[in-house]
């Protein structure tokens, strides 16, 4: 990588393959000037703009890489900001940029007011994601209030219009891709539940009929798990921008003197293919975004008792689920909801994080002793943002709960959501999960979150808007705390499924739960639909014994989808028969030869379920010694009985060794990619798993 400061102010950020342009023009404004392929440095310049007419002017031409409210800008800005005196205009003057240590900062200050903006830039020497965030500070004594402030603006190069993919999922149909073509106006991709939620993702993906071999793509993602923004427009002149950050829903900041807001980073790159850009992300969070602790290591397989028990948790019952699935090779036992308070069930004991003597009477470690004697470490699920109206927290402090003293309260799954941005209800729930780990050998958190937001009354703010970040800023802050001071404990982040999986997440937890619909044919999309911007290592898959509304799966087949992400296990294993408990072995066994593939390995979608009535994925060594391909249909039309295998992202020049049907093969890599194997993918439940080797 390398930064250029070229004549005229002008900027040029240089990644592993691409370049991205900017520059300060002779008025003193942030100008975009290039985002994609690489050009001659010295060919950039800033030309000239003017006022188009009385209605379109200089500044609403404009392509800035960050745009604030006022003057004659009359488009969507990036900030926006009331000053003491009551003037809410902008006015940015340039005043230096700094290179140094990958990064560039450019900053700015208001002409009049206490009001300093630096954009900051960050790029690596091995990849083509650009990071971008701003510092929007205070230099004065008096408050500034902030009424709309998002992180980056980023202006594509086509005056042909863009196709926007983003989400509509919902809860147990996550990440749900849709399409739209932008030609004029705006598209709004938003949360106002207090999580990024099931519905709409914090990104951006903008192609122009690209596949996922071809075309141009760009994209951006927010890291930030609260109520966000991605806000998509095209004018009339045919400029295409989005600006992703913070909902300006409800929302207001205090900026007070003399203090700094960072926004939320940016992750944003431009890729040749669909395909392309999910690998770039996949190799960057791993490297770049993932809490350290875990980043680089294999992902356990995990059990999860839920479906086999539900509330009905006991030292006996949790032991004999234990001891199966050891002998199945599980490496990790997870004891979910009902271990604690009068929890029976889900109208009852949320908050009184305490174990349940009636159900543990001789205390937790019983189980937690049988559970490692058996090889395998304990893990334990906590909903901290959580309170039911019956519990003995609540009785105790009815206050900790948001709300209004005129309204009545709305429970959503028979609770409350906490006051997370009291110092008390923090301090509370920090506590009770240290001591938890504390006292006892606990390697794993499921951290859930049930339910969105509602009166949300917080009497301790003197600005009640700040909630929804200060919300979200508590729970990445006692994550952090409790992985400082517990290094060797993973957290995973679970809202009802996929509803905080965002990078946001990502930057705190070691992996997400990606959808509670654990049925293997949704699962088919829904891990697609999850793997193109986000890592693939993080994505927990679990078998289960749940079909919801589609036809029976074998246990192989939801194997070989849930073997796909990190595995998991959730089914009464108690109701297994020898021979299924057989198939479980050996599928986990196989698993474990391959895992570093799926969990590290670049992955090529190269079938797609919905589509072609197979799905077809292909995970790839970085240095092309070894893959892995995973086939599975259920059920398939008369013509598609029999097609060749193609194999991408293979070494053209290495000889490969692998079976497909029974039939061993020697073949190029070029030849596995143009040619293929022959296969014939017949009837239900079809599916395979296929070792690569090179020679």
């Amino acid at each position: 990588m390398a930064i250029f400061s070229c004549e005229n102010n002008i900027f040029v950020l240089e990644t592993k393959n691409t370049q991205y342009v900017l520059g300060i023009d002779k008025n003193g404004y942030n100008r975009h000037i290039h985002w994609g392929r690489k050009c001659p440095v010295s060919d950039f310049l800033s030309t000239d703009i003017w006022d188009e007419n009385s209605n379109h002017t200089e500044l609403d031409m404009a392509k800035q890489e960050y745009t604030v409210f006022g003057g004659t800008m009359y488009r969507e800005s990036d900030l926006k900001v009331q000053f003491p005196d009551g003037c809410r205009e902008i006015e940015l003057e340039f005043v230096d940029a700094k290179i140094g240590s990958n990064k560039l900062t450019v900053t700015f200050k208001d002409k009049v007011y206490s009001l300093e903006i630096a954009l900051k830039y960050s790029v690596n020497d091995d990849d083509d994601i650009i990071t971008r965030w701003a510092e929007i500070k205070n230099s004065g004594t008096d408050t500034i209030f902030i009424d709309r402030m998002f992180s980056a603006e980023l202006t594509l190069p086509s005056v042909e219009p863009y196709t926007f993919k983003n989400t509509n999922g919902s809860w147990g149909g996550e990440f749900v891709e849709t399409e739209s073509q932008l030609q004029g106006g705006a598209l709004v991709f938003d949360s106002k539940r207090g999580t990024s939620g099931h519905n709409q993702s914090p990104y951006f993906i903008a192609h122009q009929n690209a596949t996922e071999t071809s075309g141009d793509v760009y994209f951006g993602t927010l890291a930030y798990s609260g109520n966000f923004k991605v806000l998509c427009s095209r004018d009339l002149f045919y400029t295409t921008r989005i600006s992703l950050g913070l909902n300006d829903h409800d929302f207001k900041y205090a900026l007070k003197g003399n203090e700094t807001f960072i926004t939320p980073k940016v992750f944003c790159g431009y890729s040749w293919g669909l395909g392309e850009m999910s690998r770039q992300m996949n190799r960057f969070a791993i490297n770049n975004v993932l809490p350290k602790q875990f980043n680089d290591k294999i992902l356990p397989v995990l059990y999860n008792s839920w479906e086999a028990t539900e509330f009905d948790v006991n030292c006996e019952h949790q032991t004999a689920l234990a001891k199966l699935a050891s002998e199945m090779g599980v490496e990790l036992f997870v004891m979910d909801d009902g271990w604690f308070g009068e929890r029976n069930n889900d109208c009852a004991g949320l908050g009184d994080w305490f174990v349940n003597e009636t159900k543990f009477p001789n205390g937790i470690d019983e189980l937690i002793k049988n559970v490692n004697d058996l090889g395998m470490d304990f893990g334990l699920w906590f909903e901290p943002e959580m309170v039911n109206p019956d519990s003995d927290l609540f009785r105790k402090h009815p206050e900790w709960a948001y709300h209004y003293d005129t309204r009545t309260a709305h429970t959503l799954r028979h609770q409350l959501v906490l006051n997370m941005t009291r110092k008390d209800v923090r301090d509370y729930i920090f506590e009770r999960m240290d001591t938890m780990l504390t006292d006892h050998n606990i390697k794993y958190i499921k951290w859930d979150m049930n339910r969105p937001f509602s009166e949300t009354g917080a009497e301790n703010l003197e600005i009640p808007q700040e909630l929804w970040y200060r919300h979200t800023q508590a729970v990445y802050d006692i994550v952090d705390r409790l992985k400082e001071k517990h290094p060797d404990v993973a957290i995973e982040s679970c809202a009802s499924g996929g509803g905080r999986s965002d990078y946001g997440a990502l930057l705190h937890f070691d992996q997400v739960w990606t959808s509670d619909n654990t049925d293997s044919v949704d699962r088919m999309m829904i891990q697609k639909w999850f793997t193109y911007l986000r890592p693939t290592k993080v994505m927990r898959a679990w078998v289960t014994d749940v079909n919801w509304y589609n036809t029976p799966t074998t246990l192989d087949f939801r194997f070989n989808i849930a073997m796909q992400g990190s595995l998991g296990v959730g089914g009464n294993l108690t109701k297994y028969s020898k021979e299924d408990l057989e198939i479980g072995k050996r599928n986990v066994a196989l698993y474990k030869e391959i895992r570093h593939l799926v969990q590290f390995g670049d992955l090529y979608r190269i079938l797609e379920a919905q589509k072609d009535e197979i799905l077809f994925n292909l995970y790839v060594a970085e240095d092309k010694s070894e893959a892995v391909a995973f086939i599975a249909s259920n059920g398939t039309g008369f013509m598609k009985k029999a097609i060749p295998l193609k194999f991408q992202g293979l070494d053209d020049d290495k000889i490969y060794s692998l079976t497909v049907d029974g039939k061993e093969y020697k073949k190029s890599g070029a030849y596995l990619k143009n040619v293929g194997i022959p296969s014939t993918i017949r009837g239900m439940n079809y599916n395979r798993i296929i070792k690569i080797k090179a020679e």
